[in-house]
């Protein structure tokens, strides 16, 4: 069940009265379009300030007195489902067609290591927990609910939340993103040890050699 579905009939409506309404909405329109009294808008209004869905917008001029304005937070806003996976499942199918596996896998490599360019990646002498823990950081910011979690006599990271399931059930080559981002944030390999789409508990990562050095090593 969404968010969006626990809270009752009336104040989904309102919610989506707000979500049409750009500009914000006031409390005579809310009554006029939901059919309910001012007390049963304001009331409305007053709980779902409270869950920090709803927030005063700037005030309306009426010719007298400026009229009080509603509107969607950021908060609400995300409370309406957003089908991400079905058009990014949709747009794979594509591109496996048009690019083959192979294709494909490259411009998600390419696309995570663009991505994890964007971070600084650390130091070469910077501890190997210290760039654990720093990925770790980036991946739950992220959405993977990542942590470093020791093994043996090293840190390595455990994500529990795998924000591309149901992609990567259909499409295999989506976790050459995650490798890909992980190498460019940290400029080191990523040895990807457990997958939860492979059946694994959590997905596990473990970081290798400085990239440099590996390809020094290869000439």
């Amino acid at each position: 069940m969404t968010a969006l579905r626990q809270l009752g009939g009336t104040q989904q409506r309102l919610l989506r009265q707000l979500l049409m309404a750009s500009e914000g909405a006031t409390v005579e329109s809310l009554c006029e379009q939901l059919r309910i009294s001012h007390n049963a808008v304001r009331q409305h209004l007053s709980a779902l300030i409270a869950r920090d869905v709803v927030e005063r917008a700037q005030s309306r001029p009426s010719g007298g007195r400026p009229v009080a304005c509603y509107r969607l937070t950021e908060a609400g806003r995300a409370l309406f489902p957003r089908n991400y996976g079905i058009l990014a499942t949709a747009l794979l199918s594509q591109l496996q067609d048009r690019l083959g596996d192979a294709g494909m896998e490259q411009m998600l490599r390419e696309l995570g290591h663009s991505l994890g360019s964007q971070e600084v990646a650390p130091a070469a002498d910077t501890p190997a927990e210290e760039v654990v823990q720093a990925l770790a950081q980036n991946l739950d910011a992220l959405g993977y609910e990542a942590v470093a979690a020791r093994h043996g006599e090293e840190y390595q990271v455990e994500a529990f939340n795998c924000v591309f399931h149901a992609l990567a059930q259909q499409h295999p080559q989506v976790c050459k993103f995650d490798l890909a981002y992980m190498e460019a944030a940290t400029g080191r390999r990523v040895h990807h040890m457990e997958c939860i789409v492979r059946g694994g508990h959590v997905c596990r990562f473990r970081l290798g050699a400085l990239l440099l050095d590996e390809a020094k090593t290869k000439r």
